[in-house]
């Protein structure tokens, strides 16, 4: 008998699973915290003691697919390596359209004339010369590149181009803008791409990580990959886009949660270390996206599920709110390491550093943080960004890393880089001070709240004199934001309230009355009207607050602590792809391929011959991708009008999906 192991790395835990190979019921689970420094230590540990749970053999798993967090949490704490942008035929202003020049974050672009237009014709030629000579002189200090070239869906000869030889120059990683998406809008598409690129090293490391061990221990099965619509991708292709990723962990859970509670209707919410993710499930089936994912803030062109991803975990960053006389709490979207974590490995530094503090007659403005150095790409950084990042060798208080003032920002930056981490106190924290949980320095994080506390509000007033009052009030703020993280999905998928922003309609004090159940001069009652499938190892702390707040049932499976693993293996393999025909002038008609454009005279002769393109190109990717018993469905989206009593050809967009279930190992027969 074969089994199938499910690993989520998300950003606190890596999660490991053993399903039996019928998926009807999991066999082991275990968990370990997620190592940043060699992410291989964590899957390690997380997947040998999942095996020892099952009493399962190394050499009877036949399929491992994995899932993670680590892109998402990346965009959203808008982290990732630095990357350069090649932007051919685009006019100037261009890279301020889809938040593409916020995406770059200063990072380089390189303008270049070239470019197609709309029929797929050349604008001008691409000067490969000067190209060679930009990325020449900036492969030592990025990860990798980007390229976007003007209706590249149309005709991408000058992405390829560029792509070729910045290979050939650099041997840097590059991402094409026509190989993620075959919609137009091309500085979307350019976003899309750089985000691509920003990710690549990362998941890199990842897939390699778990590579590694499952060499180790002798597990020779495929490794397959989840995506952000659920479906599972091989790990070598996966290298190539990692964009698709974003969303896997969450698209996972939901997979997951669905096999758990086969439930038909209803709102899974999955909190993790850094975010909470909600989506609807609608007759047993996640809707996908069909604007493209939204992470972090960027609208992308890579097809997910319809999640809303809010920066809201057990390790947000808790912010005081000083503003008003009594001030307040905010917590998110950056992660930190929670102090009582950072405690277990460097205990003695942490607790003289805390107890110093609580010494000290003054509050200073690092009370209670700290910075851990990460490995990665430094190219490109200013020289102050520099000189911070050698003198970071080991943890240590932050107070005692930053010289001047001048270097708070250089810190951020390499936060942002993901050069640096900053430890603090977090929900995390709260929860070890309320003694609901036990699993890390219980000691550490009390002091660090009592630091926290002898902030002064608006009144000139400590924040809070007990830790465990300050604790409180930071659970009751992560039930409330977690509240309204629901309840804006739920705005959102009631079509009764399409033409109001679910921003807005989730804090309007009228729903705020409604679900406390306001009786006065008006009497006014609100609820969720559908079930929360709590997910994440923390649901259970949190969410039974949340589920009173909302008046709604609140599902809390067995194995909700685990649900991305399980989701990530019994899911299917699934390649989609689109293509286009356009009609430049009459009875003509323009088959958009990767090999050029192609001319027909007649328009079936054109919509056949894409279609026989597509599909062959979506089985070759589906096998590749490590599908079997591959099945295709086709459709045809054809734009005509009426013009002077004729009918019109405009374009067609035909789309072709390959799926199957994945290619397992045979599994070899029990030892006797």
């Amino acid at each position: 008998m074969g089994y199938f192991l499910g690993v989520d790395t998300g950003g606190t835990y890596t999660d490991a699973v053993i399903v039996d190979d019928a998926a009807t019921a999991v066999i082991g689970k275990a968990k370990a915290l997620t190592s940043r420094a060699d992410l291989a230590v964590g899957i390690g540990q997380a997947v040998d003691a999942a095996l020892a749970a099952a009493s399962v053999r190394p050499d009877q798993v036949t399929l491992v697919s994995l899932s993670t967090t680590l892109a998402t949490n990346a965009l959203v704490e808008g982290q990732g390596g630095r990357v350069a942008l090649l932007f051919i035929g685009f006019d100037a202003g261009d890279e301020a359209r889809a938040g593409l020049d916020e995406a770059l974050k200063g990072d380089p672009i390189l303008r270049f004339s070239g470019g197609h237009g709309h029929a797929g014709q050349e604008l001008a030629p691409l000067d490969l010369s000067a190209v060679e000579a930009a990325v020449a002189a900036l492969a030592d200090q990025v990860v990798g590149f980007a390229v976007a070239a003007q209706f590249a869906t149309r005709n991408p000869a000058h992405e390829i181009a560029a792509r070729d030889l910045i290979r050939r120059v650099t041997g840097r990683p590059v991402t094409c803008s026509h190989e993620l998406s075959a919609n137009l809008n091309g500085p979307k598409r350019a976003l899309t791409a750089v985000l691509n690129a920003r990710l690549i090293g990362m998941i890199d490391r990842l897939v390699a990580a778990c590579e590694r061990h499952l060499a180790a221990i002798g597990i020779q099965a495929p490794l397959m990959v989840v995506r952000g619509d659920g479906a599972l991708i091989s790990a070598a292709m996966v290298r190539e886009r990692p964009i698709e990723t974003i969303l896997s962990g969450p698209a996972a859970s939901i997979v997951g949660a669905r096999w758990l509670t086969g439930a038909q209707n209803a709102l899974v919410s999955d909190i993790g270390g850094t975010t909470t993710d909600v989506a609807l499930l609608r007759d047993g089936l996640p809707e996908i996206d069909p604007m493209g994912a939204r992470v972090g803030g960027f609208r992308t062109m890579v097809e997910a599920v319809a999640m809303r991803t809010t920066g809201l975990g057990g390790d947000s960053e808790v912010h005081l709110i000083t503003q008003g006389l009594l001030g307040g709490l905010r917590l998110g979207p950056r992660r930190l390491v929670p102090v009582s974590l950072l405690a277990v490995d460097h205990g003695p530094m942490v607790h003289a550093t805390l107890d110093r503090a609580l010494a000290a007659d003054v509050s200073g403005e690092f009370d209670g943080r700290f910075v851990i150095p990460m490995q990665g790409n430094s190219g490109g950084l200013t020289a102050r960004e520099a000189t911070l990042l050698a003198r970071l060798t080991q943890a240590m208080p932050m107070a005692a890393a930053l010289t001047s003032r001048l270097e708070v920002a250089a810190l951020e930056r390499l936060v942002a880089r993901g050069l640096v981490m900053i430890a603090g106190v977090t929900p995390s924290d709260a929860s070890h001070v309320l003694g609901r949980l036990s699993a890390w320095d219980a000691g550490a994080a009390e002091k660090a709240m009592r630091l926290l506390g002898r902030r002064r509000n608006g009144a000139g007033e400590r924040f809070a004199t007990d830790p465990a009052a300050l604790a409180q009030a930071i659970i009751d703020q992560l039930t409330q934001q977690t509240a309204d993280c629901l309840l804006e999905a739920a705005f959102a998928e009631d079509h009764a309230f399409a033409d109001e922003a679910p921003e807005v309609l989730a804090r309007h004090p009228i729903l705020k009355a409604g679900l406390a159940r306001h009786h006065g001069v008006m009497e006014i009652t609100a609820r969720l009207a559908v079930p929360v499938i709590g997910l994440g190892a923390s649901a259970p702390s949190y969410y039974g607050a949340v589920g009173e707040k909302l008046g709604c049932q609140m599902i809390l499976p067995e194995h909700a602590g685990v649900a991305n693993a399980i989701g990530a293996v019994v899911g299917q393999v699934s390649q989609r792809v689109s293509g286009t025909v356009t009609s430049p002038s009459e009875g003509r008609f323009a088959v958009h391929l990767a090999a050029g454009v192609q001319l027909y005279s007649e328009r079936d002769e054109a919509l056949d011959a894409l279609e026989a393109a597509l599909v062959a190109e979506a089985t070759e990717r589906a096998l590749r991708a490590g599908a079997v018993d591959v099945h295709l469905t086709r459709t045809r989206d054809l734009r005509e009008a009426d013009v002077e009593g004729r009918r019109m050809f405009i374009e067609a967009l035909i789309t072709v999906t390959a799926a199957g279930r994945p290619r397992v190992a045979h599994a070899d027969a029990p030892a006797a």
